[in-house]
C-alpha cells in the first residue's frame, strides 16, 4: 500500500484484477462482538471474492461484493496505519479502522516493529476466525508450471489425434463401401431395368435395321422352300 508498485495504472495487468476491499461483518450470534468491530480484506478482486466464501462459510461473515480500492486516495476507508496483518508476499492484507500503527510510516523499511494491537482486537475469536481463514484459504498467484501436468496433456492430446485420425479414416472406409454397394445395386436393379424400357421405346436405327434384314432374309428363305418343285 502507498507504494509505486500499487495504483490504478496497474489495474489493467495485476494479477487476479484490479486492487478491491471487502468489509468483513459477523453478528453476536455467533461471535461475541461490538457493533464497531469491523475488518476489511484488501487485495486483488479475484482473490477477495475466492475467499470471501471461505470467510462466510467458517467465520460468518456477511457476504460483501470486492470495491475498487485506490490506497494512494486521501479519501480511502483503509490506510497504511490500519493494516493488521499482510499475507502473501504483500499482496494481501487484513486491515481495521479501529487499529493505528504508528510506526507504519517508519523511514526504516526492515523493521518488525509495530503498535501492538487493542486488547480486545487481540484476543478476539472473530479476528483469530479471519487470519485462520485467510492463511489457508488465500490463493496462491503464479504458482511454478507443472511439468508433469504437461507431459499428460501433450499425451492426451497426441493419443487422442492418433484415435481421431483411426476414426475418421474407418468412417471414409465405411461410407466408400456403403456408395460401391449403392452404385452396384442401381446397375443391377433400376438402372439396368431403364436401360432395357428405353431400348424398347427408343430402339437403335442400326439394330432396327438389321433385325428388319433378318426378317426380310428370312422370309425370303421360306418362300425359295415352297416355291421348290
Amino acid at each position: 500500500m502507498e507504494s509505486s508498485e500499487y495504483g490504478p495504472q496497474y489495474d489493467a495487468i495485476r494479477p487476479g484484477g484490479f486492487l478491491a476491499y471487502a468489509p468483513l461483518r459477523t453478528t453476536k450470534d455467533h461471535f461475541n462482538v461490538t457493533e464497531n468491530e469491523v475488518y476489511y480484506a484488501v487485495g486483488d478482486r479475484e482473490s477477495l471474492i475466492l475467499t470471501m466464501v471461505s470467510y462466510v462459510t467458517w467465520c460468518h461473515v456477511a457476504p460483501a461484493w470486492p470495491s475498487k480500492f485506490d490506497p494512494t486516495s486521501p479519501n480511502s476507508t483503509i490506510k497504511l496505519e490500519n493494516v493488521i496483518q499482510y499475507f502473501r508476499a504483500s499482496s494481501f492484507a487484513l486491515a481495521s479502522p479501529a487499529y493505528n500503527n504508528t510506526l507504519a510510516r517508519t523511514s526504516i523499511s526492515d523493521t518488525r516493529d509495530s503498535t501492538p494491537l487493542p486488547e480486545a482486537m487481540e484476543h478476539s475469536p472473530f479476528r483469530k476466525c479471519i487470519d485462520e481463514v485467510t492463511e489457508n484459504a488465500l490463493a496462491i498467484v503464479n504458482k511454478p508450471p507443472d511439468h508433469r501436468l504437461s507431459s499428460i496433456l501433450i499425451s492426451v492430446f497426441f493419443s487422442t489425434g492418433f484415435f481421431v485420425i483411426v476414426a475418421l479414416a474407418y468412417m471414409l472406409c465405411a461410407i466408400f463401401c456403403i456408395l460401391l454397394a449403392i452404385r452396384k445395386w442401381l446397375w443391377s436393379g433400376p438402372l439396368s431395368y431403364l436401360s432395357k424400357l428405353k431400348e424398347r421405346m427408343f430402339p437403335d436405327p442400326e439394330i432396327k435395321r438389321r433385325e428388319m434384314e433378318a426378317i426380310k432374309e428370312a422370309r425370303r428363305r421360306e418362300i425359295s422352300y415352297e416355291s421348290y418343285p
